[in-house]
C-alpha cells in the first residue's frame, strides 16, 4: 500500500508498505542536482553529498560509520543531474534509529573545515579515476557534448578547477538555499508504517525553509550532426553515438524504451546479434536511454578494434534506419515487451528499488504511477507505434558521435552520420 503526506512547508513523505519484507529502505531526495549549478559552482551538489557524512553536532564521521554498521545496514548517497539522494537500508526494527541518523546527517551536518579539505582531495582523485577509465570517460564526454551550452552538459562531479575554487562559505550557502522544502521527498519502502515515519520526521523537516527559486526554463539539445574525436593510446576504439530522445514523462516513452531494447537492450537485440554474434567485432555493444525532465538521448555504445570502428558505426546507423522503415515482427516486439516487464517486476522484490521508484515518480511525474499502468503502457505499444517513434528519434536532425582511442585515419565526418 502506498501512502503520501505533505508537510505544511511542502516536504513530501511517501511510503510503500510491503508486509513480507524484513527490510526497509529510506531515502531523502532533493530534486536539485548538477543542472541547477552555475558554471563556477559546477560540482558543488556532489561535493555536498560527500560532506554530509563528515560529522554533525551529535556525531563524528566515525560515529556515523559505526552506527550504521551496528545496525548491519547500508548508508550511502548519489548525485544526478536533477537530484541528490541520501539513503539507508536496514532491518525494519531499526527504522527509528536509521531515520534519526539520516535526519541528523541531512539537517545538521557541520561541514568541518578539515574534513572539507580532505574530501576536496578525494573528489579530485575521483575526477582522475573517471578520466583514467576510458569507458566511463567517453560516456561523460558524450553527455557534455550532447548538452553543450547548458548546465545539463556539465560533469556531475565538477572539474579540477571548480572543485579547487569552492570555498566552505559557498558550499554551506548552496546547501542552505537549494535544499528547499518543495524539492525534498522522503521516500521509504518495505516493512514500514507510514504514520510512524511521518511522526519521526515531521517536527524537524517542517522547520526547513528557503527563498531560492529555480529556473523553470526547459532545454532542448542543439540539432545537427557532430563528430568529436579524442585521441588516446587504447587497445580498443570506443564509440558513443546518440540522437535526441524523449523526456521522462513523454506519453511515447513506452515505445521508446521498447525500441531501445530491440536495438541494443540485451543478448537478443539487433546490435548484439549483428555486431558481436554474427561478425565478432566487439565484446560490448548496447543501447541505452538518458532521460531528463525536459529532454533525452538514445545512445549506442561499443568498443572495437580501430580497423572495425567505421563498420560498427555503419551497422548501428543501418539498424536505426531499419527501425524507421520496416515494421518490427510481432514476435520480436513481444519478446522485448516481456523483457521490459520482467525487469520491472523483478525490481519490485527489492525495498531499495521500490524506494527509488516512489521518489522518481514524484520528481518526474508529480504523482505515483501504479505498476499496472506501466505494464499496460508496454502492452499497448504496436509495431506501428515503434515505427512512428523511430521516425521521430532517428530523423538525423540531432546525431552526435564521440570516438575515443586511436582515431587518426578514421575519416569520420558529419556526413558519416546521415540517416
Amino acid at each position: 500500500m502506498i501512502t503520501s503526506t505533505v508537510l505544511d512547508n511542502g516536504v513530501r513523505v511517501i511510503t510503500e508498505h510491503v508486509e513480507h519484507m524484513h527490510t526497509v529502505s529510506i531515502g531523502i531526495w532533493v530534486a536539485n542536482g548538477s543542472r541547477h549549478e552555475s558554471p563556477e559552482c559546477n560540482g558543488v551538489a556532489h561535493f555536498i553529498e560527500h560532506l554530509l557524512f563528515k560529522g554533525t553536532g551529535r556525531r563524528s564521521a566515525r560515529q556515523i560509520s559505526l552506527e550504521i554498521d551496528s545496525m548491519g545496514g547500508i548508508l550511502n548517497a548519489f548525485t544526478g543531474h536533477e537530484y541528490v539522494c541520501y539513503y539507508a537500508k536496514v532491518l525494519s526494527k531499526f527504522l527509528p534509529r536509521v531515520t534519526d541518523l539520516l535526519s541528523d546527517i541531512f539537517l545538521h551536518s557541520t561541514f568541518p573545515a578539515d574534513e572539507l579539505e580532505r574530501e576536496r582531495k578525494v573528489i579530485l582523485q575521483e575526477i582522475k579515476m573517471r578520466d583514467d577509465s576510458p569507458e566511463e570517460a567517453i560516456h561523460d564526454r558524450f553527455h557534455q557534448s550532447f548538452w553543450s551550452g547548458h548546465a545539463l552538459g556539465n560533469s556531475i562531479i565538477g572539474t579540477e578547477a571548480t572543485i579547487n575554487a569552492l570555498s566552505r562559505d559557498v558550499v554551506v550557502q548552496y546547501k542552505q538555499s537549494r535544499y528547499r522544502p518543495d524539492d525534498i521527498i522522503i521516500s521509504a519502502a518495505g516493512n514500514v508504517n507510514h504514520e510512524t515515519l511521518v511522526g519521526l520526521v515531521s517536527a524537524e523537516f517542517s522547520a526547513i525553509s528557503s527563498h531560492w527559486k529555480p529556473d523553470g526554463r526547459g532545454f532542448t539539445p542543439k540539432g545537427g550532426r557532430q563528430v568529436n574525436l579524442c585521441e588516446r593510446d587504447l587497445e580498443q576504439t570506443l564509440i558513443c553515438m546518440g540522437t535526441r530522445a524523449l523526456q521522462q514523462d513523454h506519453p511515447d516513452r513506452y515505445a521508446m524504451h521498447l525500441l531501445t531494447t530491440i536495438l541494443g537492450g540485451g543478448m537478443s537485440s539487433r546490435l548484439f546479434q549483428e555486431v558481436r554474434e554474427k561478425k565478432g567485432l566487439a565484446y560490448s555493444v548496447y543501447a541505452y536511454i538518458i532521460a531528463h525532465a525536459d529532454s533525452g538521448a538514445l545512445v549506442v555504445y561499443s568498443g572495437t578494434e580501430q580497423k572495425h570502428c567505421n563498420e560498427v558505426i555503419d551497422i548501428a546507423l543501418t539498424e536505426m534506419k531499419r527501425l524507421k522503415q520496416e515494421p518490427v515482427p510481432q514476435g520480436e516486439l513481444d519478446s522485448a515487451r516481456e523483457q521490459m516487464k520482467g525487469k520491472l517486476l523483478m525490481s519490485l522484490e527489492s525495498s531499495d528499488s521500490l524506494m527509488t521508484r516512489l521518489a522518481k515518480n514524484v520528481i518526474y511525474l508529480g504523482h505515483h504511477q501504479p505498476v499496472e499502468n506501466i505494464l499496460a503502457g508496454f502492452d499497448d505499444v504496436t509495431s506501428q507505434d515503434l515505427m512512428d517513434c523511430a521516425g521521430k528519434l532517428f530523423d538525423g536532425e540531432c546525431l552526435k558521435l564521440e570516438v575515443m582511442g586511436k582515431t587518426s585515419g578514421l575519416g569520420l565526418t558529419a556526413d558519416t552520420l546521415r540517416l
